[in-house]
């Protein structure tokens, strides 16, 4: 599961989701990628269950980019625990994605192979997605 090695501070507050991804909206390494229509949190489990259907689909063909990473952490208090006494411990960690945000890119297969791997990746994401080409992209 990916997580940072040392963060500055333990527990971090939810923060807000508004505008569009500023960063890393373009496909910058492969030839297909999926991007994010909408906001959302993506957890490391989520990340890892996307990378594993796109490694499965393309038989370890290809290269495959993950482009976001989970350095986020969400805390959670126990079950039927009273108010107060203080923030939960950090249970899980999350990338925060924006709408534009390229996630997944892949590289080094056929578009058929690419778009039918990319699509069971998306699947397996908690927001909705699109899969977009690179604009110099030809078909060999």
């Amino acid at each position: 599961m990916l997580m940072p090695k040392r963060v500055k501070f333990r527990k971090a507050q939810r923060g807000r989701m508004c505008g569009k991804a500023q960063r890393g909206a373009t496909i910058a390494f492969g030839s297909f990628g999926i991007k994010a229509m909408e906001p959302g949190w993506i957890t490391s489990r989520q990340i890892e269950a996307a990378r594993v259907a796109l490694n499965r689909k393309m038989k370890r063909d290809g290269q495959v980019w993950i482009r976001i990473f989970p350095d986020k952490p969400v805390s959670k208090k126990p079950l039927e625990t009273r108010m107060g006494k203080g923030k939960g411990a950090p249970e899980f960690w999350v990338a925060v994605v924006k709408p534009g945000r390229v996630m997944f890119e892949v590289g080094g297969v056929s578009q058929e192979i690419a778009q039918d791997a990319l699509r069971l990746a998306a699947h397996k994401l908690p927001i909705k997605t699109k899969i977009v080409t690179r604009p110099d992209y030809v078909g060999a």
